[in-house]
């Protein structure tokens, strides 16, 4: 691995099994720090028990619960998603040769991406496996294969080495997935000389979707979709034009006819996008309490003090780790939109339907789309299982903080929220949430 610095961001490069790999440096926070050691006896990444998607599906296999059923087409992918729950409009099309599978993955044979809340399938036409990564209450994103075989017992292979590529800075020093925007050549290539990006809801749509393709409308914002450099020696930008933009159809691109959807929709897309870093955020904060507890007692052991008591050392690390989560879960530095975004499948009413509404009917689940990303400026994955699993260390003083902003505090960062959108998100959150302490329910 070596490092290079393309237009003053930090990059570090990796030839993996022969494809070459970009990751962005993360911005200054938890993921700037170190890498996460997964064999740290709070954490025990590869020997501790799961209790994620795959392995309860697993589970259901062997007990003759559940079964998965094979096409010629597309293999399991269609059984799988149906038994994941995972809607086929959140088909989303990367063509940039950024998947162990890359010698099959081009602009005109893409990686089709299909994911919910907890889970995320890969499918490579023509490819042995599909692709999994799944969120595990405690242990974060557990990656899977499934051979594209049909087979009397199909059965899920954890897949450790995928850690290689994804536990890095751009996942916060922790196993995760992330959304990489890229400068891919006719062959899906990326392009090292002209830099890269990791993308979530805070980047530009101008440093968005390079590899990807993008259906839907945008306007006149520019990002970096549908769009390839013809001649890597000679060209220095990717050549994005109004030509590559405003598309309802991919045709012209690919057969469409080759996958699930034609779409690779704008909002699935943008919602991927927030869902990746959120998680990755979720998982870190977990972790970081976890080790500072555990960190925490054993000097308390030491010193002959009282096994779980508090060290201030330890609440300033696990505040500073919740704060960031705090920041990411309402939008603070997200990108404005200048121009409505608008998908072309039923990807953004299928999402919205299946959020919890409170008793006025809202729901953290609905899009604005006209100048930011939801209607209400505050994460779905609040309610996500692997949220509600954090710590309680982590969700007390989340509460205590997020509660604190909706009232008017929490200074410049947060000076984004109008007076209205903090009652909204209070009162959303408020009649959607469980397990709050009860002084949110007293004003």
């Amino acid at each position: 691995m070596w490092l290079r610095r393309l237009g003053g961001v930090l990059i570090a490069v990796s030839a993996v099994g022969g494809v070459v790999l970009l990751v962005q440096s993360a911005r200054a926070g938890l993921g700037s720090s170190y890498m996460v050691p997964l064999d740290h006896d709070a954490i025990q990444y590869a020997k501790a028990p799961v209790d994620d998607p795959i392995a309860r599906l697993q589970r259901r296999l062997y007990a003759g619960q559940a079964s998965l059923q094979y096409d010629d087409e597309f293999g399991y992918l269609r059984s799988l998603l149906r038994e994941l729950k995972i809607p086929v409009s959140s088909q989303v099309l990367v063509f940039s040769k950024t998947s162990f599978q890359a010698p099959r993955i081009a602009p005109r044979t893409p990686r089709a991406l299909y994911f919910n809340e907890s889970s995320t399938v890969g499918f490579v036409r023509t490819g042995e496996v599909l692709e999994l990564a799944v969120q595990d209450p405690r242990q974060g994103t557990i990656f899977y294969t499934l051979d594209q075989e049909r087979a009397s017992h199909p059965h899920f292979d954890r897949r450790d080495i995928c850690l290689q590529c994804h536990q890095s800075g751009a996942t916060l020093g922790v196993p995760g997935v992330l959304v990489r925007s890229v400068v891919p050549d006719r062959n899906g290539m990326p392009v090292m000389s002209l830099g890269g990006y990791i993308t979530d809801h805070r980047s530009a749509l101008k440093e968005r979707w390079g590899g990807w393709y993008v259906t839907g409308q945008s306007g006149d914002q520019e990002h970096m979709g549908n769009a390839i450099v013809r001649n890597a020696a000679d060209d220095d930008r990717l050549p994005v034009s109004a030509g590559t933009r405003n598309l309802s159809s991919l045709d012209r691109f690919l057969d469409t006819g080759a996958y699930l959807t034609p779409h690779s929709d704008i909002v699935a897309l943008m919602t991927l996008e927030h869902q990746t870093q959120m998680d990755n955020l979720i998982t870190r904060v977990g972790w970081e309490a976890r080790m500072a507890m555990y960190e925490n007692n054993a000097i308390n052991k030491s010193l002959g003090e009282p096994e779980t008591a508090v060290r201030e050392s330890t609440a300033h690390r696990i505040d500073a780790a919740v704060d960031e989560l705090l920041e990411y879960t309402l939008f603070s530095g997200e990108a404005k939109l200048t121009q409505p975004i608008k998908g072309t499948s039923d990807f953004a009413k299928e999402f919205e339907k299946g959020g919890v509404r409170d008793a006025k009917g809202r729901s953290l689940r609905q899009f604005d789309l006209t100048t930011r990303m939801f209607r209400y400026p505050c994460s779905f994955m609040i309610g996500s299982e692997a949220f509600l699993a954090l710590p309680e260390t982590v969700k007390d003083r989340f509460y205590a903080k997020l509660w604190a902003v909706l009232q008017g505090g929490g200074g410049p960062k947060f000076s984004h929220l109008t007076t209205a959108q903090r009652q909204d998100v209070a009162e959303i959150v408020a009649g959607t949430t469980k397990t709050l302490p009860s002084y949110w329910y007293h004003k």
